[in-house]
Order: structure tokens, then sequence, then C-alpha cells
């Protein structure tokens, strides 16, 4: 049975995902027609939603940039601003802009095995309607729009001063000469506090437990000699293989020898603020790499630390009180603007309602294949970067291989293609979809993302030579094409 299709392929996402989605699929498969839904007015995705003070990468921009596209800013960890608007910059140079449908959310997609076609139910200003395809590739990115991660705090209802949460900054929120207390120890806060400090009478972040925080240069010390000995984009390319290579080492390194991987971080601390306030505050009790290292570009976190514009306490919070936060240990941080810098939700397929056949898709029932697709979900991939390392790079080996499968099916004849549990593999244990990785978002959405199983291809590795070993194959069995 054939049926109409308004596009070959649907790109949920005009941030840095689906971008790159959009780049690849032009450059591989340009007979493939196309279309990005976009629920924003603009393109950028995190970077065009997070408004709050400082917001900048914590990765350097020569690997979260993109391949075919130099970064030639001179700062090696960019704003957000800046963010946005390289990828603007990519979307018009690439001829990808065009084919973005703004202001459109995908509220549900149904798969039809009688004429293998995806049905999208889309919502937009003016109503709601329809979009077929043959093929849906989510580059919607792995946490809610609709909110962060905001869990109540007690006696919130008593604080008379303003309450808010990065994922929601207001346009108009006055801080200036004020008190200002950041709930939290993850990358939002250690961003928030130094661009807050010495703006406010005082800024004081508030932490359960700490964090492992790297002081990393804010400007690459070769990047400017190497462009002018060999100009932008090779010096570009160059840089961007030399920082990929220390991303994997370093993680391998601080997994094989956390205690010297802990020493140069504490050193580079200890000859900022002294080693009492980095025993008190900045010693976590979890090994490295348990949960993501937080980059400090030029040690802003720690020089603002230093000259007493800003504070960290650490312990647990008892309750809110009309004037600040009590904490269980008896003392009161005095505030007149709570930041609750407590995280974000994680959620799949961008909260849309999937079904195969007209049977719920529940992805946490489900094995993740390669990290890129869902089991039993026919012509369905996914954008997921690495979480140890820059997103983008992952992002670009998931868009080859995607490719790669599309220009097969091609040459077998097929329209569809599914991964498809084997018979000894029905019994495989469940395995956490990022195994090794206890930060909250990952555990809070346990009930949300699939499983990794104990063996290939259902797994979901986080070190980029095996991720390029596991995605060397497009007919492995498990795909099934037809």
């Amino acid at each position: 049975m054939t049926s109409a299709i308004d596009v070959d392929i649907v790109i949920v996402g005009a941030g840095i995902s689906g971008i790159a989605a959009a780049v690849a699929l032009q450059h591989t498969c340009p007979g493939k027609s196309y279309a990005i839904i976009e629920m924003r007015d603009a393109v950028g995705g995190t970077w065009d939603l997070f408004k709050y003070p400082g917001i900048r990468s914590d990765s350097d921009m020569f690997t979260l940039g993109y391949g075919f596209k130099p970064w030639t800013g001179r700062e090696a960890i960019a704003s957000g601003a800046a963010i946005k608007s390289y990828l603007q910059e990519a979307a018009d140079e690439f001829h990808v802009t065009e084919n973005i449908r703004f202001g459109t959310r995908m509220d549900s997609a149904s798969w039809s095995s009688a004429d293998d076609t995806w049905t999208l139910g889309l919502s937009t200003a003016s109503g709601e309607s329809g979009l077929r395809c043959r093929f849906v590739y989510l580059a919607s990115g792995y946490y809610s729009y609709r909110g962060g991660h905001n869990p109540a705090l007690a006696n919130e209802a008593a604080f008379e001063g303003t309450i808010v949460h990065p994922q929601e900054w207001p346009n108009d929120l006055d801080y200036a000469e004020k008190n200002v207390a950041v709930i939290g120890s993850g990358a939002t806060a250690v961003t928030l506090i130094p661009s807050l400090a010495g703006l406010t009478s005082k800024v004081t972040m508030i932490q359960r437990s700490p964090t492992y925080v790297y002081i990393a240069p804010t400007v690459d010390p070769e990047s400017d000699h190497l462009r002018r000995e060999v100009g932008d984009e090779a010096a570009f390319h160059q840089i961007r293989l030399r920082n990929l290579d220390a991303q994997q080492e370093t993680y391998r390194h601080a997994r094989a020898y956390p205690e010297e991987f802990k020493k140069a971080i504490f050193d580079a601390i200890d000859d900022v603020v002294g080693p009492e306030i980095r025993r008190a505050h900045f010693t976590p009790t979890y090994e490295p790499w348990d949960q993501r290292v937080c980059v400090v570009p030029g040690g802003d976190l720690f020089e603002a630390i230093r000259d007493g514009s800003a504070e960290v306490v650490t312990g647990h919070i008892d309750h809110l009180t009309p004037t600040g936060v009590a904490m269980e240990d008896g003392s009161h941080i005095d505030a007149d603007v709570i930041v609750k810098a407590t995280g974000l939700n994680l959620v799949m397929g961008g909260e849309a309602h999937f079904d195969v056949d007209g049977e719920p898709v529940d992805f946490a029932r489900t094995w993740t294949y390669k990290g890129v697709a869902y089991s039993g979900v026919p012509n369905l991939f996914y954008g997921f970067g690495f979480v140890n390392s820059s997103w983008t790079l992952r992002i670009e080996l998931v868009n080859e291989f995607w490719c790669r499968v599309l220009r097969h099916m091609d040459a077998v004849g097929a329209r569809r293609v599914t991964p498809t549990l084997r018979a000894d593999e029905t019994d495989m244990p469940r395995l956490p979809y990022s195994a090794g990785v206890t930060s909250g978002y990952m555990q809070r959405a346990e009930n949300r993302v699939p499983s990794q199983g104990d063996r290939e291809p259902w797994l979901n590795p986080q070190i980029y030579a095996e991720t390029v070993q596991l995605f060397e194959s497009v007919d492995d069995g498990v795909l099934r094409y037809g």
C-alpha cells in the first residue's frame, strides 16, 4: 500500500542537534525532502531558552562547535549569546533556516505499518494540523522546556522576597544591591554566582554537597598562534582533534587514577581560595565523573569568593523564613532573591505522545539501540550527546550513522527500519541509560528513558572510540529493514 507524504523526514528541534542533523542530511542524502519543526520562534534551543545572567557553555567551542563550521571566536568558553549567534549563522549559511517551521510544537506521532508513515499532530498559534513523513529524527534535547526541576522548600510561602528558577528567568528581575541566595551546585549555579557577584550586596551559593569544579582558561592559549600560522579553518580542526583526544584521555585518567585527577583540580582551587575553603565546599564525596565536572573559566567563581562578593554555604536547608533561608545547623542566610538552580527535568521525545499502530510507546519499556533509537519503534532516531564530553562530538557521529542507515534503506529498497531484539536478548538485565552517571536529573528520569542491555548493540557508550566502533555497521541483524 502506498500513501502520500508531505516530506521524507521531519527533524524535531532547531537547536545544536537539529541544525547539525539537517546539514548532514543535505550533504549525504540531498534527494530527501525535510522539515524542521521548532516550538520556539528562533533557532538555538537551549541557547535561546535560557536567559539568566552569565549563561555560557561548559564545553570548549572547538568541540561544542560544528566540524563543518569552524568556531572563530577568541573565547574557548563562549557566552550563550555568542553560541546562539553562531547557530543562527550556521542555519543561514547552510540553508537550513528556510526549512524550519517556527512556532510549531509536535504533540503526537503515530506510526502506521500499513503504509510505513508517521503522522504528526502539530499545534501552532493558529490551531492544530498534521504532517506525514517517512522518518522522524528527534533533535529536541533531553530536558523539558515546560519547566525545570523545582522542588518545593519547606515554608516557601512565608518568604517575602522573590523566588525564581533559572529556566524561567524574568527579564525585569531586580537584584542590584540585594542579597541573593542561589540554591544548587551544578553548572548553572557556578555560572550565576560570578555573574551576580559585584552587582548584588552579597550572593551566596547554598549547596547540599560539593561538586567537582575545574578551572579552565577562558581563551585557548594555542588558538591565536595557530590561526596566524595556518588560518582559522585548519587551526579549528587541529584544536578540535587535540581537545577531543584530551577530553577522552582526561576522562579515562580520572576513572583510572581518581586521586591524581582530584589533586590537579584541588591544587588549582587552593591557589585561589586556599585549602580550608576548598576542603569545606569543593571536595565531593563521590568519584570524579560519577557526575559531570563543572567548568569555571578563568576561575571567576573562586575570584568572587576570594574578594568577598560571594560565599558558599554547604549544608541542608531546613525551611524558608520571611527574610531568607534557615539551615538545619541553625544558621540563617539573608536573602531578598532566591534562585532555585535545582536542575532540569529529563524527558524523551519532546514530551509528545507516540504510538505504533495504535499501541502507545512507553520509552521506559524500550531498550536503547546504540543510544540512537528505540527497540520496536520504526523509523525513529534521536540525537543525544555525550554526558562526559562535548555534546556535539557525539551528535555528529549519530548523524553520520543515521545518514548511512537512510542510504542503506534506499539501496535495499526498504521503507522501514526497526531495531528488534533477538530471541536471546529478551531477558537481558535492564541497566541505566547512562551507566555510571549519578546526576540527579538522570536518576529522576529512570522511569522515562530507555534501558541499556549488557551487550552490543543495546549499549550507550560514553567513550568516543567505543561509539565509533559501535556505529560501524548499519546491517547488524538487529536493524530490521523492510
